[in-house]
């Protein structure tokens, strides 16, 4: 108990209490005197052993002392900001002696709220600590959930003290002498934006939104309270039952769509957006688009049944709005799209992302726009009767299952440019942050994939590739996700991917069945279900037909039931090396251009040196030339094995490039050895011309 104390000390001085009666015992006595060691001595305060009381007193004063300096240095920073407000109010805007000293003390005051905000961490680290040393040496006395709850509902730990970045926004942003872009009215608003996602760690958010407001203002929107600089967002996404919207997106078709109802602010949401996001491949000169138009609450069940008033809100938008017929056709040909999604697809609730945004953005202007969102959670909106469209999302009164909602443990920072023109480059300050060790690059990060694969395992063919990553594997596993993991090697500390816990859903079975016995990976969402977690390939899809089986064989196994199936058994139809992608690999048109000029390149090898082994044995004379004759014979079959090489690496690659495995799409053993073949015959007529010259010096020295 001692070395408990001690540690509390060295992060919180403070002298121990004295001990006031011995706890072994009930009682106590006002008038007895102190107690005696086994000399007779009296034992004072000092001899007294440390008790719990003492360790809870030293806990309590110490929590004391840091939630009073917090608040004090809290308070000290927004009385320094509200001076510099007062300063940059009233200095001239070409005084740019006077700005520089501003934006110099705003520099100071933000990089002490980020020192203030290192202070709490390390401070609610070590009673942390602490607590979970003293549960661990004294389990009778557990303390460490009381005073974990308790410093959770104290200020310095729950406090919201945003309005201070809110506030130092405002200040960079006069001093930047911002302007106000016009606002965009149309009732239909379409996006095209280059977006990259990144995970940010929890205490590097603050430093993010620091180095983000030197440049950018926090925009607020219309529903803000302005008193924070984040506003609750939520985003319900449709699906229907096999997911078809979920593993568009995740396989990154041409043409996928991600259709979702947007609401901004707490409470129930009354100005609702109809949102879609459409994914082009850039390589096609397009680019990937978001489309939303704006109902209110009450329509949306309309909106969902294709009941709908089109015509008159066209008719309203002329005559209220003033819209333009250009504004109004577009607008109404994405709602009459948007219905038609629905229907069509047999679209329902399925999955809903909630978090804290905040978005950095000079207001109305998209050249750059920065959006950072925390406290992100993912809740699974299956499970409740939809009552026709009435209900669209769960109430928020009635409580979650663990396996319902999952929370991210990063925020997650996109950044948005504008594209075209002379805005195709980033700033450079965009350039630092990227390079500034903060973020994490997440490719195509998306939360309703994530979502999908962590709440409805069940139902999904595939996964994304971050779910191996390790500093998500508990907030998986708290969820109930764990099955699209595996068990953890204890050396490395990390799993090996999710495909050997899905096995059965790789597109082309595992290494145990090859793709002869394999039908492809289209099946229903029962038979996906009733499906272990540890079928093969083979017996997952035993319920297709013959039909189906021929004809996947037939798209599939093109090169199996040829040459190439038993000439070259290392190709990728009896290939027990490769596990097929958990994610399909994107491949663009050129990549097979790029294997037929390899193939080109390696048959000109081959033919060279059939001509040059057919020129010597042309040249070569009859009697004197049997080292040439042995070293044209030694070129020939060299060069049949080249255009032999280059026609099973052709046929080898072209498969991987069908089925999409991912790995190395190079041979590192063939060029190898035909190099080193071919080497050493050249070696070896290098020895015998050398010989040959040696002979024939000989015997010209005898003859002199």
């Amino acid at each position: 108990m001692a070395h408990l104390i001690t540690c509390v000390i060295l992060f919180f001085p403070s002298p121990p209490f004295p001990i006031r009666a011995d706890v072994n015992f009930r009682e106590v006595s006002l008038t007895a005197p102190p107690p005696t060691n086994a000399a007779g001595r009296q034992l004072t305060a000092a001899d007294s052993p440390i008790t719990e009381e003492d360790f809870y007193n030293c806990i309590d004063s110490n929590l004391s002392k840091v939630e009073n300096f917090t608040l004090q240095k809290v308070t000290d920073l927004r009385s320094q900001i509200a001076s510099l407000e007062k300063e940059v109010n009233g200095v001239s805007v070409d005084d740019e002696k006077a700005k520089d000293a501003i934006r110099d003390r705003t520099d100071e005051a933000a990089k002490a709220f980020l020192t203030l905000e290192k202070y709490v961490n390390i401070n609610f680290m070590a009673f942390h600590k602490i607590l979970k040393k003293h549960d661990k040496n004294l389990p009778a006395h557990a303390c460490k959930q009381f005073y974990i709850n308790r410093m959770h509902n104290q200020a310095w730990v729950r406090g919201d003290y945003s309005d201070v970045v809110v506030r130092l926004s405002s200040i960079y942003s006069a001093l930047r002498n911002d302007h106000t872009a016009e606002e965009n009215k149309d009732a239909a608003q379409s996006f095209l934006r280059s977006t990259t996602k990144y995970w940010v760690r929890t205490e590097d958010v603050s430093k993010v939104k620091y180095a983000v407001l030197k440049h950018l203002p926090v925009f607020l929107q219309k529903t803000s309270t302005g008193e924070s600089d984040s506003q609750l967002t939520n985003s319900v996404y449709f699906d229907n039952d096999q997911l078809e919207l979920y593993h568009g997106r995740l396989d990154k078709t041409p043409g996928a769509i991600a259709f979702r109802l947007r609401w901004y602010g707490a409470g129930d949401p009354k100005m609702v957006f109809f949102e879609r996001k459409t994914h082009r491949d850039t390589w096609t000169g397009e680019a990937s688009a978001k489309e939303r138009f704006i109902v209110d609450e009450s329509e949306v069940k309309a909106v969902l049944n294709d009941q709908y008033p089109i015509e008159q809100k066209r008719a309203e938008m002329k005559t209220k709005k003033g819209a333009t017929d250009a504004e109004c056709d577009d607008w109404e040909k994405l709602v009459r799209e948007m219905i038609q999604v629905v229907q069509v697809k047999q679209l329902v609730p399925t999955m809903r992302t909630q978090y804290m945004r905040t978005a950095f953005q000079i207001p109305f202007d998209a050249t750059v726009r920065i959006s950072l969102d925390t406290n992100l959670c993912m809740i699974s909106e299956r499970g409740y009767d939809t009552e026709g469209g009435a209900k669209w999302f769960r109430d928020p009164d009635k409580p979650l299952s663990p396996n319902e909602i999952t929370r991210f443990p990063h925020a997650v920072l996109e950044v948005k440019l504008e594209l075209g023109g002379a805005n195709s480059e980033p700033p450079q300050w965009v350039t630092d942050l990227q390079n500034s060790g903060m973020l994490y690059e997440v490719h195509k990060f998306s939360k309703f994939i994530h979502g999908c694969a962590v709440l409805m395992p069940e139902y999904v063919r595939s996964v994304p590739y971050w779910i191996d990553d390790a500093s998500i594997r508990n907030s998986i596993l708290n969820s109930g996700g764990g099955r699209i993991l595996v068990p953890v090697d204890h050396q490395t500390g990390v799993g090996p991917g999710a495909n050997e816990m899905y096995n059965h859903l790789l597109p082309f079975g595992n290494v145990k069945d090859p793709k002869l016995e394999t039908k492809g990976r289209t099946a229903n969402t029962i038979s996906l279900i009733e499906t272990s977690n540890k079928t093969t390939g083979a017996n997952y899809y035993a319920d297709d037909d013959d039909d189906n089986i021929e004809m996947m064989m037939g798209v599939q196994g093109c090169c199996e039931d040829t040459c190439a199936g038993w000439l070259f058994p290392f190709c990728s139809g009896y290939n027990t090396e490769v596990l097929a992608p958990t994610s399909v690999q994107k491949i663009e048109p050129k990549i097979f251009l790029a294997n037929e000029r390899t193939f080109l390149h390696w048959l000109h090898a081959g033919v060279t040196l059939y001509t040059i082994a057919a020129g010597i044995l042309a040249f070569a004379s009859e009697s004197h030339s049997v080292g040439a004759h042995w070293y044209a014979m030694a070129l020939l079959p060299i060069s049949l094995g080249f255009c032999l090489y280059a026609l099973h690496l052709f046929l080898w690659r072209a498969e991987k490039i069908k089925t999409r495995v991912p790995g190395r799409w190079d041979d590192s053993r063939g060029p190898l050895m035909l190099g080193s073949i071919l080497a050493g015959v050249l070696f070896i007529n290098f020895v015998m011309k050398c010989r040959e010259i040696r002979r024939f010096n000989e015997i010209m020295s005898h003859e002199l």
